[in-house]
């Protein structure tokens, strides 16, 4: 959640959206509370307030998509809760923990996104609302609510797929079922730490530039891939043991000039 929502004096937006980096991990409230009904997409117009060109939070300048069209992403989720509730999300809403919510960095505020719980299939359609998670790595702030559904409140951090959905996706007709599994009518591979989980460092055609990277990263100790398929050579580290290892990763690739990377979770 961005913290200058709130029209506080710039020192101290400092010092709340600080405060926030630590709320993924909130304890929640007892289940029973919980919604169980996915978010239902709907057109409707956007945020006033919630869409800036660009935003900048703690000295990282963000850019807000011009369209969320064919939008999907994969990386860490977290989830915030109680901390938060009632409090007001960059759309200018009060942010409730027991509805499909979540916050999202760059897409444009509202929209509707499936995200996938990689580790064991499970989904949820949640409205984006909201800005955040201002921590590298993670790719969307889940609402309690939603984190219960996809069975992460248990964790700090789990892999994920978010998709952008619509009223016209016809995936979403399963959207108020148990969510038991991967609705998305698409071979879902579901993530094991050690075993499936990269980062990619890039796609190259030039097959001996992915070779001259690859032996780069090695050099720096780390562990690297490369697969080749379609014309291109994708190079990537891993596999990668944990959450913990796969933000170690990223920040070591930022430190040697890797800046755009992706989680990548085979078959």
């Amino acid at each position: 959640m961005i913290e200058w929502r709130h029209r506080l004096p710039g020192a101290a937006v400092v010092a709340l959206v600080g405060t926030l980096l630590l709320a993924g991990c909130a304890s929640g409230p007892s289940p029973d509370r919980a919604a169980t009904r996915d978010a239902v997409p709907r057109d409707e117009p956007y945020s006033s307030r919630g869409n800036p060109d660009n935003y900048t939070v703690l000295g990282e300048r963000y850019t807000v998509l011009a369209s969320n069209t064919g939008f999907r992403e994969r990386g860490l989720a977290s989830w915030y809760g109680k901390k938060f509730h009632g409090r007001l999300t960059s759309s200018g809403e009060p942010y409730d923990m027991y509805k499909m919510t979540a916050a999202h960095k760059s897409l444009r505020l509202p929209t509707y996104v499936r995200v996938t719980n990689l580790d064991n299939g499970k989904s949820v359609v949640v409205r984006v609302n909201d800005r955040g998670p201002f921590v590298d790595g993670r790719i969307i702030d889940l609402s309690y609510a939603a984190a219960h559904k996809i069975e992460m409140t248990g964790k700090g951090t789990v892999p994920v797929e978010i998709e952008v959905v619509g009223p016209d996706d016809t995936r979403t007709a399963t959207r108020n079922s148990a969510s038991s599994g991967n609705r998305s009518g698409r071979a879902m591979p579901n993530a094991r730490w050690g075993e499936n989980v990269f980062v990619q460092v890039g796609a190259f055609r030039d097959a001996d530039n992915a070779e001259e990277i690859g032996a780069r990263l090695r050099r720096a100790g780390l562990s690297t891939v490369s697969q080749s398929a379609g014309g291109w050579t994708r190079v990537r580290v891993g596999p990668l043991a944990s959450a913990d290892e796969f933000d170690a990763v990223r920040e070591r690739l930022r430190q040697l000039g890797f800046h755009e990377t992706t989680m990548v979770v085979k078959k």
